[in-house]
């Protein structure tokens, strides 16, 4: 089936004009074409910051992406953030684009609704160490299933572009009075800001955001949701949540850990740490995209991951966990969240900076690259009680890891949040809003990229969100993916109130089957998430 373009002028009122495409399929030389839906890519959410580790900007009031007579080019996609390669997506420097802060926009085709279409914004996933809203094809999914709504994939800061933080970043933004770190959690709230006020351009309704993410972009949809609920009414933009593949873990690393991250990567930079800090950071600005990465990768503490820096990311955000202030939170605002899983995540996490040798020492030495020392050294003993390798695992480095790592990622931490909504310390029971999910079922246009062998291992479902993703599903399989969840899922974004998913309470698990067929079922791992995630509670107070 062939794929065809055709250019899409659109009038954004106040905003100016802005030139997308009508993406259009075509089966045979002589038939019809099918429009699918609108496109428009590399859409400006914010301002690039004057320079690296400052926040970008609010677009200003007069800002315009074009005029009637020269159309702004939204016709390719998001800027790339500088990042490594993996597997599939080799490093590519000359694609790099510091300024990346725009989004790729997706509309139906037809008459705008009143009210406007429902929107669903998607944050892409990566470890929050790479990725682009680029890799995703929303075409199929608006224009073949039905879906209705109009789909925002904002671009963001990621690895140390996003994430650094230290004492001396903190005194470098005080002098512009801005918060620091977690530069690509607020790029996602500027993208969240300004689809709030700019969708109704592109026929949305800005009171029905339903705000999505895969992996790190889940992880980044709860840190999201924890940062709205803070927030007063009139600020709030979350209505619904889907955390697809993550859930949250343990409170963020303080600055002190964080401290040392950025003292080994001036160490490697042979930057000296007797500098002021303008002279180190001054040394870092100058120092190429390329270079930064290439001696990142080399330090111990090689992953870039969010701080507890009080202002995005709140010291008690475990606390009201535990407590049931964010349960109370969700209920009170009444978002949904739907929440869930592969059946065989590890296997690509198995993948991922794996330890450098087959050793605990080593597995440890890797796990403290994400998380907090204290956390490692309570979860370890918990896995491995004598210090051996457990007889269901091969190795140490890949084996041991995929599954520990998969654990501390998704399927554990996913148990216990649905454990902290709905049995804490306050009896608060958020479970009429949670909806679970588990796949055990994997389209075979997923061969192109995953071994056979991985099973159905994280992100071998982005088919059966976008509907294809780009890729060919056969007949059979759009049955599949339609019934299991994408037509739910239209009905959950529609803000449906009975949308078909068939749960209740924390245990039940909407699970599409190898064969294809949707079961509910208890889950059988609950006991087990529970105990792992009391561990770490217990190792975070």
């Amino acid at each position: 089936m062939e794929t065809i373009h055709r250019i899409h002028v659109k009038s954004l009122a106040h905003r100016g004009t802005i030139q997308g495409v009508t993406i259009s399929t075509l089966s045979s030389p002589t038939s019809q074409a099918k429009d699918l839906c609108h496109y428009f890519g590399g859409v400006r959410y914010g301002l690039a910051p004057t320079e690296r580790w400052r926040r970008a900007q609010l677009l200003p009031a007069s800002f315009t992406y074009g005029s009637e007579e020269a159309p702004g080019r939204c016709d390719g996609g998001a800027g790339l953030c500088p990042q490594p390669g993996f597997r599939h997506t080799p490093e590519n420097p000359d694609a790099w684009n510091e300024d990346c802060f725009q989004c790729n926009v997706w509309t139906p085709i037809g008459e705008v609704p009143e009210g406007g279409w429902p929107v669903l914004v998607y944050i892409h996933g990566g470890w929050l160490q790479f990725g682009t809203p680029n890799s995703f094809n929303a075409a199929a999914l608006i224009g073949e299933a039905n879906f209705n709504g109009v789909i925002v994939m904002p671009a963001y800061r990621v690895n140390l572009f996003g994430f650094l933080y230290s004492a001396e970043l903190e005194e470098d933004a005080a002098t512009v009075g801005e918060t620091v770190g977690n530069h690509g959690f607020w790029d996602q709230r500027l993208a969240l800001e300004w689809t709030k006020e700019n969708i109704q351009l592109f026929g949305g309704n800005p009171e029905a955001i339903t705000i999505s993410g895969y992996s790190a972009g889940a992880n980044s949809v709860f840190h999201q949701l924890a940062y709205d609920l803070r927030q007063p009414d009139e600020k709030s933009l979350i209505r619904q949540a889907c955390i697809w593949s993550n859930s949250p873990a343990v409170q963020p690393k303080q600055p002190t850990e964080t401290q040392a991250q950025f003292d080994q990567l001036l160490t490697s930079l042979d930057i000296s740490l007797t500098l002021s800090h303008n002279d180190k950071l001054t040394r870092l600005r100058s120092i190429p995209a390329k270079v930064l990465l290439d001696k990142a990768r080399t330090i111990p503490l090689h992953q870039f991951r969010p701080t507890t820096d009080t202002s995005f990311v709140s010291p008690s955000l475990f606390t009201t966990l535990d407590s049931g202030a964010f349960a109370r939170s969700i209920l009170a605002r009444k978002i949904r969240i739907i929440v869930g899983e592969c059946c065989d995540e590890r296997f690509l996490y198995s993948a991922w900076f794996p330890p450098t040798d087959n050793t605990l020492s080593a597995l440890r030495t890797r796990l403290v690259a994400d998380y907090p020392g204290h956390i490692v050294d309570a979860i370890i003993p918990f896995y491995y009680p004598d210090g051996r390798l457990p007889a269901e695992c091969k190795d140490w480095d890949q084996d041991a890891w995929g599954r520990i790592y998969a654990d501390m990622q998704v399927h554990q931490m996913q148990r216990g949040f649905v454990y902290a909504l709905t049995e804490n310390e306050d009896g608060i029971d958020a479970s009429a809003l949670l909806f679970r999910y588990r796949i055990e079922w994997r389209a075979k246009c997923v061969e192109a990229t995953l071994p056979v062998e991985w099973g159905v291992t994280h992100s071998s479902d982005y088919p059966i969100w976008f509907f294809g993703n780009g890729g060919l599903l056969d007949e059979k399989e759009m049955r599949v993916v339609k019934e299991g969840f994408i037509s739910p899922l239209g009905r959950f974004v529609h803000r449906e109130e009975e949308f078909g998913w068939g749960t209740s309470g924390a245990r039940l698990v909407r699970t599409l089957t190898g064969d294809g067929s949707v079961d509910i079922v208890e889950d059988r791992n609950w006991e087990e998430g529970i105990r792992v995630w009391k561990v770490l509670r217990e190792a975070g107070r």
